[in-house]
């Protein structure tokens, strides 16, 4: 019998032990993601759901996450998320915050404390999609070389 349904064939619920996590999920260098629900371990087909952990002072390659929409809740740190054309354009959030990226969106993540790592909860639909762009250099981010 499939361990993801009972008897009937009726899909049940799944869980992922904490600490058995795949992190066989798209990556940036510097951003580690792992995956609490998704297609490679649990039923789910239109959902991905995991925890993504930024080192200190990381910033993200430019990068979308395709046809997926994203959310994300910040568990812990101070983030900024550049976007705009040329990357001109930025959000930060801190411990509590939401935020709503849009599919096809191009954007830099960063972790605003050169001292402490930022984790995420971050949910996509369908999928854990990363499309990483060129690189950008740190001063063509405004207000990075220079945060507190």
């Amino acid at each position: 019998m499939d361990p993801t349904s009972d008897t009937s064939g009726l899909v049940v619920p799944v869980v992922t032990r904490a600490g058995f996590e795949p992190d066989l999920t798209e990556q940036s260098e510097g951003a580690t993601r792992i995956s609490g629900v998704s297609i490679q371990h649990t039923p789910a087909t239109k959902l991905w759901f995991g925890k993504v952990h930024n080192l200190a002072g990381y910033r993200s390659v430019p990068h979308h996450h395709g046809e997926a929409e994203t959310g994300g809740y910040v568990l812990s740190g101070r983030a900024r998320i550049y976007f705009g054309e040329k990357f001109e354009d930025y959000l930060d959030m801190s411990e509590g915050d939401w935020v709503f990226v849009p599919p096809f969106l191009p954007h830099v993540e960063c972790n605003l404390d050169r001292n402490h790592p930022l984790t995420w909860m971050t949910t996509r639909t369908p999928e854990n999609i990363v499309i990483n762009l060129p690189q950008v250099d740190d001063a063509d981010l405004r207000d990075w070389a220079d945060r507190p």
